[in-house]
């Protein structure tokens, strides 16, 4: 599931929910919105997954 992914990088970087949801879909409450039960399309599934693989390899971050 994608929350248990985004859980996963929010702890490995440190970065607060509501500034990922800006960086990654422009949406500060979607990681809320996700814990509350929000499905997200599959594109923009496709586009916090991008967002976090360029995080990744742009940080260095695990």
């Amino acid at each position: 599931m994608l929350i248990r992914k985004i859980e996963v990088f929010l702890r490995h970087t440190r970065m607060p929910p509501t500034k990922f949801g800006r960086l990654a879909t422009r949406d500060p409450r979607f990681v809320l919105d996700l814990r509350n039960g929000r499905t997200p399309r599959a594109s923009t599934e496709k586009r916090v997954e991008h967002f976090m693989n360029k995080y990744r390899e742009t940080s260095g971050a695990y």
